[in-house]
Order: C-alpha cells, then structure tokens, then sequence
C-alpha cells in the first residue's frame, strides 16, 4: 500500500502560491493498476515524484509499504553524463540486482545499438526514452510509477512497451498519470482525480472519467 498521510504541496510561483496537493490522508492499493487523471498543469507528475521520494511534501509523509519504482516516462531518469550501458549497470548496483542481467535486458530492449556505449547528452528524445523505459522495467518492483509511457517514441517502440506492460501487470501494481480516458480505461481497475489540488478517489472507473471529463470542469 500508499499511504499519504496528512501529506501536501505547494509552490510559491511568480503568479502566486500554487497548491498542488492540499493536505491529503488516504491509502493507494499497489497491486492493482490505478490511474491519476488530471489536466495538463495539475501536479500529476509532481504527485508521482512525490510518492517515489524524488520530491518531498511540504508537510505531512508518504509511506509505501513495498517497493515502488521511479516514476517511467520522466526524461530526466537518465544521467547524461554516463553512457547508457552506465546508466543501467549503476541503476542495477543501487538496487541490488545483477548488474550483467539488467544490463542485458536494457540493451535488448532500448535498442540503441553503438549508441548504447555513447553519452546520454548525445541522445535524441526517443532515445532516452527508450533507455529510461528500458532501465525501468529491467527492475522487478511490487508497483511501477508510470507518467503518460505509453505516449513516448515510435509506434514500434509503443506497441513494444504495451506488450511489456501486460506481461507485468500480470505480478505487479501500477500507478498510471495521465490526461488520456483512453488509456485509462485500457490498463487501469481504479482512479482518483487531482482536481484543484484535491485528489478524489473513485473505485468505479467510468465515474471517475466522468467527473475528469465533465464534474471537474464546472
């Protein structure tokens, strides 16, 4: 489980004070596949790095009670000062996993070929999504952060990563941001919307795209 407790966010901007989570208590299953629907500019993406430990709330905690990947589809997951074959087998080390398995994985997967052994700074877009999609999912978790993947690199690479992400919903949770009902209601059972800095769970799908596509729009 997720457990956000008492936990909030907020910025202090140019234009104002801009709350992004107002204090929030409740509890995210990890191993069912759970959307977050939000418009563009709601905080999604810092929601997701908030509960992957990449940020921190400005009051309250969240606590997971198993392991929790990195947030899939942020570009910045990547150093580009390493290679991409640096970038797995660090990645590898710091969780412990086999460093010649992971690396094996992510080289078959991203498909970078000669690439794979040049800087990250030197990579297109699409590349370091691949890498960073690759790297990801080279490590077993128990829930998996996903930030609107699906969307990134060529239709091969998509299709790739569909298949991928129903050979692991099979064992694992995930939690899925996204502005598309489309691919929420493809891979999802739940959704809570992030609406004006509430985040409103729903257990039935089909209210949940309802209130995102009409009751948050009043």
């Amino acid at each position: 489980m997720i457990h956000l407790i008492n936990a909030s966010k907020a910025y202090r901007t140019a234009a104002g004070y801009r709350v992004v989570l107002h204090p929030t208590s409740l509890s995210i299953p990890s191993h069912k596949s759970v959307a977050i629907l939000g418009r563009n500019g709601a905080g999604k993406s810092t929601l997701l790095k908030m509960i992957a430990g990449v940020e921190m709330p400005n009051s309250g905690r969240i606590v997971s009670t198993g392991s929790v990947s990195w947030p899939v589809g942020l570009s910045g997951g990547a150093s580009s000062n390493m290679t991409g074959r640096q970038n797995a087998r660090f990645v590898a080390h710091l969780n412990g996993a086999d460093e010649d398995m992971i690396d094996e994985f992510v080289e078959d997967f991203a498909e970078l070929g000669p690439y794979y052994d040049e800087l990250v700074s030197t990579y297109s877009s699409g590349m370091r999504s691949r890498l960073n999609f690759g790297v990801s999912f080279a490590i077993d978790f128990e829930c998996y952060l996903i930030d609107e993947a699906t969307s990134a690199g060529d239709q091969w690479f998509r299709d790739k990563c569909l298949r991928l992400f129903e050979e692991r919903r099979s064992r694992s949770g995930m939690l899925m941001v996204s502005h598309n009902p489309q691919t929420i209601a493809q891979y999802c059972d739940m959704a809570m919307v992030l609406y004006d800095g509430h985040l409103v769970p729903f257990t039935n799908l089909d209210e949940a795209v309802n209130f995102y596509c009409y009751g948050s729009s009043r």
